[in-house]
């Protein structure tokens, strides 16, 4: 899709174009399409691929923050875009978060085998890790959730995203993508940098799942009761979707066997990953190395 062709979404282009030149892509099937994968990796590594998966409305620039610290660690990093979302077709069977889990295994078997990874799931994406470590449970060895939904709490503050399909414009359409950037996604103004609303320009303008609906109900929470792998849990201290609600979520992952803990990232809203990525990978790599309990 066009970015445009002032010198920020010029500026887009480059710094997604310099981490495309760097990965290897691959394909896997996906009902009458495929997924697209992104694969980053140092030479020589002996770590457990680390697979990341993108939020709702997102694609795996979600992770663009991130790659290149990941991959320094020794890290084979994998990255789809989920089906419906970014380069990827519609997943052949459902439109919602449960669609996702046999057909990401598909891929996987293809990319690394039997071969166990380590699991990471943004928003959207980590209740698609929770079901597919429940309906895949050879294939996760750690599972780490970034603000998951699912867990039957809903948000107590009110949540107002704007619409945006209807504008004609662009620009139009930027400035709603920005509204839902600030509304959702980023706690500090400077955050939402223009780079930051054209990325999400980009991203929600290729979702083609636009009515999913069980990040409303305690699907994942359902799903983490079977899985037996360590689970780590990080979120936005500011992340509105937790804001007064953090005692009652732990309290739904401590009856989850697998569960391990469950950390704030200072000064962070929903989009953790994006607008703290220093403390956030000191606490994710802290989660991954941390021993089996």
């Amino acid at each position: 899709m066009p970015l445009g062709s002032s010198s920020n979404q010029q500026d887009l282009q480059s710094e997604l174009a310099g981490l495309l030149g760097r990965a290897r892509r691959h394909h896997s099937p996906c009902g009458g399409g495929q997924i697209v994968w992104h694969e980053w990796s140092a030479a020589g590594s002996a770590a457990l691929p680390l697979v990341l998966l993108h939020g709702g409305s997102g694609s795996w620039t979600h992770w663009l923050r991130n790659i290149d610290t990941l991959v320094a660690t020794g890290r084979r990093v994998l990255v789809p875009d989920l089906p419906g979302f970014g380069d990827s077709a519609l997943p052949p069977d459902g439109r919602d978060a449960d669609a996702m889990p046999d057909v990401l295994e598909q891929g996987l078997q293809q990319l690394i085998g039997q071969a166990p990874c380590d699991l990471v799931g943004f928003s959207f994406g980590a209740m698609v890790a929770a079901l597919l470590s429940q309906q895949h449970a050879h294939r996760v060895a750690r599972l780490v959730l970034i603000a998951p939904p699912g867990l039957g709490c809903p948000a107590i503050e009110p949540i107002r995203p704007r619409a945006w399909r209807h504008l004609q414009t662009s620009a139009q359409r930027l400035a709603a993508h920005t509204h839902n950037l600030r509304e959702i996604m980023l706690h500090h103004e400077a955050s939402i940098t223009a780079l930051a609303c054209q990325l999400q320009q980009l991203n929600a303008e290729r979702d083609r799942l636009p009515h999913r609906r069980l990040s409303r109900t305690d699907r994942a929470a359902q799903a983490l009761l079977q899985v037996r792998c360590p689970v780590h849990v990080l979120y936005g201290e500011q992340d509105r979707y937790y804001l007064g609600q953090t005692q009652k979520i732990e309290a739904v992952l401590r009856g989850c066997p697998g569960f391990v803990q469950m950390r704030a990232i200072a000064d962070a809203g929903h989009w953790v990953q994006f607008e703290r990525p220093e403390p956030f990978h000191a606490a994710l790599l802290a989660m991954l190395d941390r021993d089996t309990p």
